[in-house]
């Protein structure tokens, strides 16, 4: 799955120029009352979703995916069962960027990781935005009981690999010419942010999010 998209308006070519964090990770700040955070749901949110995830998938590599998904897709993935955290940003009123965890893997054993990504839509860049939703969805992620989180990067994206560094994640590992798309091969790089300390020797099972119980 990959993360924090780069501008649409970019070249394919330039994929290291993705915008949520600084160069250094350091987010840029974000005034108080200005961003508000709140669980996706429905189909409004859905139709929503992807208008700032469509640019990502026809201009950049940034998603691996190829075509636009219907909304009736978004929707089935934001309901798939065990339904998982999806949140979004507002800034006055806008919906400015989303941010979600899916499964990590199909089999069973796996059920305690996650995969989690971001996007923002163009207008609402460089302000921590990205960064603000990560601080709400890993802790809603670990309240859920998910152990390990990872996020997929498409190489090169320096800015995407500060945000993720900055609040934990390290590289484990790439993968290489993992997709081809605009006419290049891309590698993908794989980040982790295990818990704090050891994991539980006898972890309880996952819980269902529901967004409707969601504080933020």
């Amino acid at each position: 799955m990959e993360l924090e998209p780069i501008d649409p308006a970019a070249p394919a070519t330039r994929a290291a120029s993705a915008h949520v964090a600084h160069p250094n990770g350091a987010a840029p700040s974000v005034r108080a009352g200005e961003v508000r955070i709140r669980a996706a749901d429905g189909w409004e949110d859905a139709a929503a979703i992807r208008a700032i995830y469509a640019p990502w998938v026809l201009e950049t590599p940034i998603s691996l995916e190829e075509e636009v998904p219907s909304v009736e897709t978004i929707h089935e993935r934001m309901t798939a069962r065990p339904r998982m955290p999806w949140l979004i940003a507002e800034v006055d009123g806008e919906i400015a960027g989303y941010a979600y965890a899916s499964k990590h893997h199909q089999r069973s054993a796996y059920r305690w990781s996650a995969d989690v990504s971001i996007y923002l839509s163009a207008g609402h860049r460089g302000r921590g935005i990205g960064r603000t939703l990560y601080d709400h969805l890993i802790p809603e992620a670990r309240r859920l009981g998910y152990v390990t989180l990872f996020a997929g990067v498409t190489h090169p994206n320096p800015a995407s690999i500060g945000l993720h560094t900055s609040v934990g994640f390290r590289l484990i590992g790439i993968h290489p010419a993992a997709g081809y798309k605009l006419g290049r091969w891309w590698d993908v790089g794989w980040y982790a942010l295990p818990p704090a300390g050891s994991p539980p020797a006898r972890p309880s099972e996952p819980e269902e999010w529901a967004p409707g119980s969601y504080l933020p």
